[in-house]
């Protein structure tokens, strides 16, 4: 039975996960993400300190999630040989994995679905897609939303190889947020 407190509580919660989400900002560290890939193979940002880490937030129903990803893709391909690593965590619903298994193969990059994730410091998106890029120490450098430019690899190119090694950073410091793109 549904009681107005058990309410409370549930509205509690909810507001608690959409903070844990609006909270990862430019300039923070960056939040705890482990997530089976749809390989088996398990994706642990924490353990990915020292590389640059692309997280994009996406959904096979989502057209400009689909829009981005040939960018990313290619962004990816010319770029992991120099340390960058990336995931694509799909909001899909569990009962449509074979449809996130069809795009998937259309791409390089490791692809995962947010039911499967252990740890989301992230949160459940509020918007789609959502782009986060971490750097080597674990800081969010940039965030790429619907309400910002979209996700291309010149903007990419922009502020992830900068943060790259055996790239110069152009006097960015590593510890200062690179931009907010929302």
């Amino acid at each position: 039975m549904w009681s107005a407190g058990a309410g409370v509580g549930v509205a509690t919660i909810l507001c608690l996960a959409a903070l844990a989400f609006a909270s990862a900002s430019v300039g923070d560290a960056a939040p705890a993400l482990v997530v089976s890939e749809l390989d088996g193979q398990a994706f642990d940002l924490g353990a990915l300190r020292g590389k640059v880490v692309i997280v994009n937030f996406w959904a096979t129903w989502c057209p400009p999630c689909r829009a981005e990803m040939p960018a990313l893709n290619a962004f990816y391909q010319r770029n992991h040989s120099r340390g960058l690593e990336m995931i694509g965590v799909s909001a899909d619903r569990s009962r449509h994995r074979s449809d996130v298994i069809k795009v998937a193969q259309s791409i390089t990059y490791p692809v995962a679905m947010l039911d499967d994730a252990n740890t989301n410091g992230f949160g459940a998106p509020a918007e789609l897609p959502v782009t986060y890029v971490i750097d080597g120490e674990g800081l969010l450098r940039a965030k790429f939303t619907p309400d910002s430019e979209v996700v291309t690899e010149e903007n990419l190119n922009q502020v992830v190889l900068p943060l790259l090694p055996n790239r110069s950073t152009s006097g960015v410091s590593s510890a200062q947020p690179t931009r907010e793109i929302q």
